[in-house]
């Protein structure tokens, strides 16, 4: 298979952006480092299904998203017996205010429902626009839109409220169902 030197660039190029949302997305380096290997993996694979001209980071970051969607589909009945698993979940408090802070806002924003979290990241902090989210996640952009909403609303109470986030989300989702 030839190799397009316009792809190679494009490919390496996205890498930094596929694993900030690798790392939104599966919340351990490890995991998000091997999503983001597949993901490449995958694309160099396809890139005769690609289209030029077209977006190239949309493209990848549709592949990374299926790339998790699988890898979680096939984990999430899978129970851990690593008894070393547990250590990762113990807590250890923060050295300074600003760590605590960007802690909370951690939490709060891996707490959200997935599809909230990822519209979120995907318009908010990757920057694509309503179109390119929807067509990453294959809904409609009004979808989107309700669920940038109510991520950032959601965030938005916990940050002001400061309440237990997972009461904020139940909270919140309640109120946007209802009304």
């Amino acid at each position: 298979m030839p190799t397009d030197p316009q792809f190679t660039q494009q490919l390496v190029s996205v890498i930094p952006a596929l694993r900030a949302f690798a790392l939104s997305m599966c919340k351990k380096t490890d995991l998000a480092e091997d999503m983001v290997q597949e993901a490449l993996t995958r694309a160099w694979q396809s890139q005769h299904q690609f289209t030029p001209d077209t977006n190239f980071k949309s493209w990848m970051f549709t592949i990374l998203r299926n790339a998790y969607y699988t890898h979680y589909n096939k984990t999430s009945r899978m129970v851990a017996t690593d008894p070393h698993a547990l250590g990762e979940r113990t807590f250890q408090p923060p050295h300074q205010h600003r760590c605590a802070e960007f802690s909370d806002f951690n939490n709060a924003l891996l707490n959200l429902p997935a599809g909230q979290r990822e519209a979120l990241l995907l318009v908010g902090a990757s920057g694509f626009s309503i179109e390119e989210a929807a067509t990453i996640c294959g809904v409609p952009e009004g979808t989107i839109k309700s669920r940038v909403n109510r991520a950032r609303r959601a965030l938005a109470e916990f940050a002001l409220d400061g309440l237990e986030f997972s009461s904020v989300a139940s909270e919140s989702s309640h109120r946007y169902l209802s009304a």
